[in-house]
């Protein structure tokens, strides 16, 4: 079983149990989070098709951690004695599946 949600504009493939990131949220470590823009939903031989969204289907994720990625830029001219040091980190959530509930 395995459903296609959306956050912000990005769309993830996700199974019970899998774990990925999404954009930023206040939410703290532990909490339960749900996913309701779902656009596919696959089950076996069954598939629920959205247009756009599957209507009554959702995803019931966890928060585990607040994931950061630290982007570095470097400027450096050699002989003139100039050197720029900039960063950024831009927070994310992972989260894990726990389960995928189907319309109905």
């Amino acid at each position: 079983m395995y459903a296609i949600v959306v956050n912000g504009s990005r769309q993830h493939r996700v199974e019970p149990g899998s774990t990925f990131q999404i954009d930023y949220k206040d939410v703290p470590v532990g909490e339960s989070l749900i996913l309701d823009e779902v656009l596919l939903v696959q089950d076996g031989a069954d598939t629920l098709i959205g247009q756009p969204r599957v209507v009554g289907a959702k995803v019931v994720t966890e928060v585990v951690a607040l994931a950061k990625t630290k982007t570095v830029i470097q400027k450096f001219r050699r002989r003139k004695n100039y050197r720029r040091l900039k960063g950024h980190t831009q927070p994310f959530l992972r989260v894990t599946v726990k389960e995928i509930v189907k319309a109905g």
